[in-house]
C-alpha cells in the first residue's frame, strides 16, 4: 500500500506542472481560439533562465521570480510578432505559427543556453516526509503549493477582477465586447502573457526535480495539450485536473510497468477521450468556468 501511495503522490506532485501547461493551454485558446504549442516551451524557458540564473549565484526567490518576468514578456511578444499580424488566419495556419514559434524558442534556447542540463538547488534542504508510509520530496510540496496558489490567483483575477471580467466576456462574445470598449486584441495579449507566466512558473518550481535543457518544451508542450483536452480545453479547472491526471497516468505507468509507457498509456488516454469523449471529461459549456 505504501508502494501505492508513493506513486499517487509522486504523480500529484508532477501532475501540478501539467496543470499549469494545461491552465495556460486552456486560457488562451478561450480567449483567442488559438492553441498554443509554443505553452510548453515557456516551462523551458522558465526552467533554464532560474537554473541559469541561480548557477550565476543569484538568490532562488530572484531568480524565480526573474525567469517568470522575462518569459511572461516572451509570451506578449509571441502575440505582439506572431498571433496578431495572422489574427484573420484560419486555425490551421494559427496552428503552424505557434509550432514554428516553437522551434524558434528551442533553436534560441539551444543557442543561448546550449545543450546541455542546468541544476537548480531545491527550494527547502531536509529530508522528504512521510504520508500514509509514502516518502514526499519536499520540492513536490513546493510544486503542489505553487500551483494551488497560482489557480487561486487565477480564480479571484477571473471572477473579481475588471481585466479578467473583460477576458471572460470576450472569451463569450469577442465581437460584441467591442461595442463596450473591450479590445480583443489587448485581451489576447493579456491571455499570451499569463499562459506564459503560468508556464515559467511550472518550470521554475520543477527544475530541482527535472534539470531543464533546451528540448524539454515540446514534451512539456504535447503534455499540457493533453491535460487541457481531457478537461475540456476550454475549462480552467478542467486543465487543472486533466494535468493532475496525466501526472497519475505516467506514475502508475512508471512505477507497475516500465517508464518506456509512460507517454503510450498518457497519449492513449488522449485518443480515448477524443474518441468518446471529444468535448472532455468536465466540460460542460463553451464559456469560462471558474
Amino acid at each position: 500500500m505504501s508502494q501505492f501511495f508513493d506513486f499517487t503522490l509522486s504523480g500529484l506532485g508532477a501532475g501540478t506542472t501539467y496543470a499549469l501547461v494545461g491552465l495556460g493551454v486552456a486560457l488562451v485558446y478561450q480567449v483567442t481560439g488559438v492553441i498554443n504549442f509554443a505553452q510548453g516551451d515557456f516551462v523551458m524557458l522558465g526552467g533554464l533562465g532560474c537554473a541559469v540564473l541561480s548557477e550565476a549565484g543569484a538568490p532562488l526567490w530572484v531568480a524565480a521570480p526573474t525567469a517568470v518576468a522575462a518569459t511572461a514578456a516572451v509570451g506578449a511578444l509571441l502575440d505582439l510578432v506572431v498571433v496578431r499580424r495572422a489574427r484573420d488566419a484560419d486555425s490551421e495556419r494559427l496552428i503552424i505559427l505557434t509550432i514554428g514559434a516553437s522551434v524558434t524558442l528551442e533553436g534560441a534556447a539551444l543557442l543561448a543556453f546550449g545543450p546541455d542540463s542546468h541544476f537548480v538547488p531545491s527550494f527547502s534542504e531536509g529530508r522528504a516526509f512521510d504520508v500514509f508510509g509514502a516518502h514526499v520530496v519536499r520540492q513536490y510540496v513546493w510544486c503542489g503549493v505553487a500551483t494551488g496558489v497560482a489557480v487561486l490567483l487565477m480564480w479571484l483575477f477571473l471572477t473579481r477582477t475588471l481585466w479578467g471580467t473583460a477576458m471572460r466576456a470576450t472569451a463569450m462574445e469577442p465581437e460584441t465586447v467591442r461595442l463596450v470598449g473591450v479590445s480583443p486584441a489587448r485581451m489576447s495579449l493579456l491571455a499570451f502573457t499569463l499562459a506564459a507566466a503560468l508556464g515559467a512558473l511550472a518550470g521554475a518550481f520543477l527544475a530541482p526535480l527535472q534539470p531543464p535543457d533546451a528540448s524539454v518544451g515540446i514534451p512539456f508542450g504535447l503534455k499540457g495539450f493533453t491535460a487541457a483536452v481531457i478537461g475540456g480545453l476550454v475549462s480552467p479547472v478542467g486543465a487543472v485536473a486533466g494535468g493532475l491526471l496525466v501526472g497519475l497516468v505516467e506514475a502508475y505507468a512508471t512505477g507497475y510497468l516500465s517508464s518506456e509507457y509512460k507517454d503510450t498509456l498518457t497519449y492513449g488516454l488522449l485518443l480515448m477521450v477524443l474518441l468518446l469523449r471529444p468535448t472532455g471529461l468536465l466540460r460542460k459549456a463553451s464559456v469560462v468556468r471558474v
